[in-house]
Order: structure tokens, then C-alpha cells, then sequence
């Protein structure tokens, strides 16, 4: 059986679509990838809707506005001084393409991407999935935390290992949305860092972590 498909399957089945990312504009996704660095999504929903209100959810008035202002703005998502600095750097890079999503769809990498102070892989893909909907898929703790207690992973493997696990066999783009999407709201929900809910947990007979500690 091939776990990866089959964990996919069960929490689909368990959760239905979760239609991830939340946002209304390409920008709005880009912006989310890096509020959301260290913190909870309502802090990011708060955030987020700050600069709406104040009209900066479009990339040259946001490059254009004064540090200071969106420091305010974006407290609400924690470290807001190194938040600003890491969206203006990010700005300065959508710049070269005249902030054009098409320009910026078809032409922007991920090597740019990580280029930027303050841009790791997983943001980077983030952005490159939901923003521009390139086929590049998410790894965050959530993905390391149940893959592991699952027995996929050994807990050693880095980014890329663990991403091209997932590229071997997700290779469309909305299953690829969805597949982190459905990780994120399954360790939110039951595979919790500390003290999961096993008993309710679909992959329950997968789990070597369960197994492991039901024999001790």
C-alpha cells in the first residue's frame, strides 16, 4: 500500500476539501506567507485585515508605504519589525517584475525566492503553490509530525527529502493544496503535539507512534 496516497485518501474522506489558501487576491496569499513565520493563522487573519482596511493589500502601495505604518498594521501577527523588513525585501523582488502576477507566474523561481533575506523554503513554496500555482509542495512541522509518528519518516530527513517524497507521488497542483491543507487541520485537530487524540485519530492503525505506545 502506498501510505502517502492512502493518508491522503483517509483524511479527505475524514475532512472533505479545505479549499486552502484563504484569500481573496494572489497578493493577499503572498503577504499571509509571511505573516504567518512563528504564529497562529488568527493572528494572521488580524493582521491581514488591518491592511485591508487601510487599502495596502496591493503590492506597490504596500512597497511604497513607510515601514513604521506597517509595523502597526501587522502587529497583531507577533515580530512585526522582522515581518516588515522580510515584506519589503520580498517586495523589492516582485518589483523587478513590475509586480505583474502573470510576469511574476510564468518567470519568478524559487532559487529568486530563497534569494530573499528572510525567505525559506517553506514560505517560498508556499507562495509558489497557492500564489502562483506552480507544483511544488508545502513541508511544515505539521507534515514532519504525523509522517513521523506514522513511521515514513525517521525525524532525520531535510526539506527536501521529505518534498520529494511527497512530488514522487502528488503531482497535481489542487491535490497538492489540499494534501497540506488536510495535514495542517489533521495536527491541529488530533495528532497534536502533546497529547494526541489517538482514539479518534483515522490513520490510527497506520500509526507505529500509537503502536509503540499502546505495547509499553
Amino acid at each position: 500500500m502506498d501510505l502517502v496516497a492512502e493518508i491522503y485518501r483517509r483524511l479527505y474522506e475524514a475532512y472533505g476539501p479545505q479549499s486552502w489558501w484563504p484569500a481573496e487576491t494572489w497578493f493577499e496569499v503572498v503577504v499571509g506567507a509571511v505573516l504567518t513565520q512563528n504564529t497562529a493563522w488568527k493572528n494572521v487573519e488580524k493582521a491581514i485585515e488591518n491592511l485591508k482596511r487601510a487599502g495596502l493589500l496591493e503590492p506597490r502601495k504596500l512597497y511604497e508605504t513607510s515601514d513604521e505604518f506597517i509595523e502597526k498594521l501587522i502587529k497583531p501577527a507577533g515580530f512585526w519589525k522582522l515581518k516588515t523588513r522580510r515584506l519589503k525585501n520580498l517586495l523589492k523582488k516582485l518589483s523587478e517584475y513590475d509586480f505583474d502576477f502573470y510576469r511574476l507566474r510564468e518567470s519568478l523561481t524559487r532559487y529568486e525566492l530563497l534569494s530573499v533575506a528572510g525567505i525559506g523554503p517553506e514560505t517560498a513554496d508556499s507562495i509558489l503553490l497557492y500564489a502562483f500555482e506552480q507544483p511544488v509542495f508545502v513541508v511544515d512541522n505539521y507534515t514532519r509530525r504525523i509522517l513521523t509518528r506514522v513511521g515514513i519518516l525517521n525525524g532525520k530527513e531535510n526539506y527536501s527529502q521529505i518534498q520529494s517524497m511527497f512530488h514522487s507521488t502528488v503531482r497535481d497542483i489542487e491535490t497538492m493544496k489540499e494534501y497540506h491543507a488536510l495535514l495542517v487541520e489533521h495536527a491541529k485537530r488530533v495528532c497534536k503535539k502533546t497529547e494526541p487524540k489517538c482514539d479518534f485519530c483515522v490513520l490510527n492503525d497506520l500509526c507505529r507512534s500509537r503502536k509503540s505506545s499502546t505495547q509499553n
